[in-house]
């Protein structure tokens, strides 16, 4: 840690979760709460989280990263993107406490953590804006499309194939085994996530329903080279709410056309925080 973060212990529901406070000392009236996607920590891939945090508190806007129970070193159990809310408003409380004259938060989320905060953020009136990069909507049948749509076109292109056709080293048989199973799977039914109780609506239907009901702005950032956001782009293409909903005043948009899916290089993540510090500063 630097000399301007501080460690913070916090309770939620019984359990002890930790986080990490950027900007600590510094009045402000608006902070951003960094939330972890997929199985990570509060620092994330290539310390993302940590750097963007810094960088967030260098403008003087304090940010919060934090690990979810079960993660990193908090207690309890460990818990699906879709059964966080608790913990993110036990980290907002946190959050609020430890900065003097806070008076709104931004949360931030990748991948998973987009979509657990898009289902969250329209429930707490602290939460004043959401910045969104490559929301998580996978089912296995928008997984499916996404592969032939994007995938296997690509590789028709690609001059590694035809060497491995003229070498004879191409496995036609199971390349046409796996196409046609991708085909079954893109024709099936869209199904929510696995793990979702049968008495709730698919998450995706919820993000839907979270970002209606959210009265506040919103950052999508979007990679050009990631599997996750096609299939973000591609679930908006056919929906006609969704794409009502992404074309309103509120929301700002960036793509990043080269980047993967966690902004893995150095001017990749650099501009990702500037878009969201200008942003935060600025919306």
């Amino acid at each position: 840690m630097t000399q301007n973060e501080d460690a913070l212990n916090f309770d939620c529901e019984g359990d002890s979760l930790v986080g990490i406070l950027s900007g600590i000392g510094r009045p402000a009236a608006r902070g951003v709460l960094i939330v972890v996607g997929g199985p990570q920590y509060r620092a994330g891939s290539h310390r993302q989280f940590a750097l963007l945090a810094r960088s967030l508190a260098a403008r003087g806007v304090p940010a919060l990263r934090f690990d979810y129970r079960g993660m990193g070193d908090s207690g309890g159990e460990a818990r699906t993107f879709e059964r966080v809310a608790a913990d993110i408003r036990c980290a907002i409380d946190r959050f609020f406490a430890a900065v003097p004259g806070m008076k709104e938060v931004v949360v931030w989320g990748l991948c998973d953590a987009a979509s657990a905060a898009l289902m969250y953020a329209h429930e707490d009136e602290r939460v004043s804006g959401l910045v969104l990069l490559n929301p998580w909507v996978r089912t296995s049948q928008g997984l499916a499309r996404a592969h032939l749509k994007h995938y296997y076109v690509q590789r028709l292109f690609q001059a590694g194939l035809w060497q491995k056709v003229a070498r004879g080293e191409f496995d036609f048989r199971g390349a046409a085994a796996a196409f046609g199973r991708m085909i079954v799977e893109a024709a099936g039914r869209r199904r929510g996530a696995a793990g979702s109780a049968a008495s709730e609506a698919p998450f995706t239907e919820r993000m839907e329903d979270g970002l209606r009901r959210f009265r506040g702005k919103v950052l999508l950032i979007l990679s050009g080279n990631d599997l996750t956001a096609q299939e973000f782009k591609d679930f908006v293409a056919g929906s006609a709410r969704w794409r009502r909903l992404l074309e309103g005043e509120r929301i700002s948009r960036h793509d990043l056309p080269e980047a993967n899916h966690t902004f893995g290089r150095c001017d990749w993540r650099e501009q990702v925080e500037r878009w969201t510090g200008a942003w935060v500063e600025n919306f």
